[in-house]
């Protein structure tokens, strides 16, 4: 068999100056997505807002994506995978710690990311097509911060009901409270209160 001129595999391995403006052009409208979620809701988030928002005409933005509903759904992979570098980023430049993990969760629910993926969430109630996208996503995002946090605190693995229940605590108070906290429910004197309390129960069912 000839062997492939390195110039010629060079080429077949790198993307196209094209294809590197298509994926940038791409990112900038989700984020300005994430944007106007934040800003406007679901509800009030609209493609020529969305290309407004990313310095782009409508026609531009529609060449990437056929319509909303696409916009919206690749909006919420992306969501998906921010969420997870963002926990990972401050698990990593924090002490190896149960608490670690209640603390870092905790500050990446207070970005608009968080915000942006709640506004889907809740449209994905009463909308089947972005729930058909929401939920293999969720269940995705569920599986990987499970394993995500098993590999940085590998201590759980000796109590998997332990840390399943750790996982639980975590996942529900905390995005049950930064809920409450949008919609002006509690207050930041309760949250430290909520924090410093679930901080000693996890730390009560950290293997020995």
């Amino acid at each position: 068999m000839s062997e492939i001129p390195r110039e010629t595999s060079r080429h077949l391995i790198e993307p196209t100056a094209q294809a590197l403006k298509s994926a940038k052009t791409r990112s900038r409208l989700i984020e300005a997505t994430i944007r106007c979620l934040v800003k406007y809701s679901y509800a009030n988030t609209t493609t020529p807002k969305v290309a407004e928002e990313a310095g782009l005409s409508r026609g531009a933005m529609l060449h990437h994506f056929e319509n909303g509903r696409q916009l919206m759904q690749a909006t919420l992979v992306e969501l998906h995978h921010k969420r997870l570098r963002a926990f990972r980023r401050g698990v990593g430049t924090l002490n190896d710690d149960a608490r670690t993990l209640l603390r870092s969760y905790w500050e990446q629910l207070l970005s608009p990311k968080f915000i942006a993926f709640q506004e889907l969430a809740n449209a994905a109630r009463t909308d089947k097509e972005l729930a058909a996208t929401l939920e293999p996503v969720r269940k995705e995002f569920n599986e990987r911060w499970h394993d995500l946090a098993i590999e940085l605190f590998p201590q759980w693995s000796k109590d998997p009901h332990a840390f399943k229940i750790a996982l639980a605590l975590t996942h529900n108070t905390l995005e049950g409270m930064a809920l409450n906290r949008l919609t002006f429910g509690i207050d930041e004197e309760e949250i430290e209160l909520v924090l410093d309390h679930l901080e000693k129960v996890i730390l009560d069912l950290r293997p020995a």
